[in-house]
């Protein structure tokens, strides 16, 4: 995922994004005026302002609703958060933009997100794998040709192995979906053998990627959710904004009217379709709840939607030498720890670091915030590396209780986010663990608002 420019997947092999523009500070939302009406200040209150949230909010706008948003956290994006400690940029955990996308697509084709003004910077088309003789890499060939050669002849799985995994990919990315998803879902450690991918290749490759996007190593997340997943990383090269992933929700919530956003302040209870905080009541047509799934379930009386913990180490290290292959997300063939991915920010967001020094996120599955587990993280992850990770400075740990939901088969796609005439729900547990099914489940759910209210006697 130049200088004031979006890295390529067109960009040389083996170049390195410049330090990138630093962008305008974001405008904080401000605090929103309910204004009277007969019977409400505003047509909808959607609580949270995290992506599903904003997403709605925008949807609504553009439908020419009036939009109150209440946010207890102190600014905008939920889990899409950046924070800067000792001048260095960490995400909430190891995060990623998908730029292909549809919701991020057409938000941009609209108008409402400018991907240009993020200044997406791409990582390599690829991993770079560890293994017991060295590292490695194992590339797209359409957008580094020059890696083919070494991609076919890398010790990780016969040309045969390749071929299948190349063919189960390109089925993933290119059938259209109804067909993708037209077969009875199953685990998808069942519908890789049923492809014929096996061996090294799986185990070592393949199996500990998904890993790390699910959340989960013991397969059994749905098929027709991971070939989803698959379809985006083949179509779309993952990034980072160049100043962190809080640039993103930013810039949705820019898109929306000046005071639509409250900020730190909490929704104590739903009342009919009003809403009461600490400080007020706020009467509305219609209420959208875009919380973490838990919340949500208080809030809707919906089950409790079960969740997977990960925890992401952040280190920095004046020793570690950068190169081109420091861009690539960074894997281990032969599970010799804990971490399932390891990924050196600074090397494709160079703006992620305040002084050079290599900024690395070390992501393991699991809630694992004590001592000897960070010993053993930054063992596995300097093993990953290739470098001896003694001098490594722990700059901070996030332990995620909540971080992705299950989605076990068979996959439940666009569910429900209508509960009643006045009650909407929205998040990735409506639709898919990622960013893309955030922002949709948001848009869903302000259509079908927007649908309930058209058919009610005007305000």
């Amino acid at each position: 995922m130049t200088s004031g420019q979006p890295a390529s997947p067109d960009q040389p092999s083996g170049s390195a994004p410049t330090a990138p523009t630093a962008p305008t500070a974001p405008t904080a939302p401000t605090a929103h005026t309910a204004h009277t009406a007969d019977t409400a200040d505003t047509d909808v209150v959607v609580i949270g302002a995290g992506m599903a949230g904003l997403s709605a909010a925008l949807e609504l706008q553009e439908r020419g609703l009036d939009v109150t948003v209440i946010e207890a956290a102190g600014r905008v994006g939920g889990r899409v958060r950046t924070d800067v400690v000792d001048g260095f940029r960490l995400d909430r955990g190891f995060q990623l933009i998908n730029p292909s996308y549809p919701r991020l697509v057409a938000l941009n084709r609209r108008g409402l997100l400018d991907l240009d003004h993020l200044q997406l910077q791409s990582f390599r088309p690829g991993v770079r794998v560890a293994t017991g003789d060295g590292h490695v890499v194992l590339s797209d060939p359409r957008r580094e040709p020059r890696a083919l050669i070494g991609a076919i002849s890398a010790p990780l799985g016969s040309p045969l192995a390749k071929l299948r995994l190349a063919a189960w990919a390109a089925r993933c990315a290119y059938l259209p979906v109804e067909r993708l998803l037209a077969d009875p879902d199953r685990p998808y450690r069942e519908a890789l053998d049923a492809a014929g991918l096996s061996g090294p290749l799986r185990a070592g490759v393949l199996e500990p990627f998904l890993a790390g996007v699910l959340g989960e190593d013991d397969g059994e997340s749905s098929a027709h959710f991971v070939s989803l997943l698959i379809r985006s990383f083949v179509r779309g090269t993952p990034a980072v904004p160049a100043w962190g992933m809080q640039q993103l929700p930013d810039a949705l919530a820019r898109s929306l009217h000046p005071g639509t956003v409250s900020l730190s302040e909490e929704v104590v209870a739903i009342e009919g379709s009003a809403v009461r905080t600490a400080a007020r009541l706020v009467r509305a047509r219609a209420v959208v709840v875009a919380t973490d799934p838990v919340r949500a379930s208080e809030f809707t009386g919906l089950p409790v939607v079960a969740m997977r913990p990960l925890t992401t180490y952040w280190y920095a290290a004046d020793d570690f030498r950068i190169n081109p292959a420091s861009r690539y997300l960074h894997l281990d063939a032969d599970r010799r720890g804990p971490v399932v991915n390891a990924a050196v920010l600074s090397a494709v967001a160079p703006a992620y670091s305040p002084d050079g020094r290599a900024l690395l996120a070390a992501t393991t599955l699991g809630a694992m915030g004590s001592a000897e587990d960070e010993l053993r993280a930054r063992v596995h992850a300097g093993r990953i590396a290739g470098v001896d990770p003694g001098r490594w400075q722990l700059v901070r740990a996030d332990v995620i209780d909540r971080a992705l939901p299950r989605f076990p088969a068979p996959l439940q796609l666009r569910q429900a986010v209508q509960l009643s005439d006045s009650l909407f729900v929205a998040g990735d547990h409506r639709d898919t663990a990622s960013l893309q099914g955030a922002l949709a489940s948001g848009a869903r759910a302000a259509v079908a608002v927007a649908e309930v209210l058209a058919r009610r006697t005007p305000r």
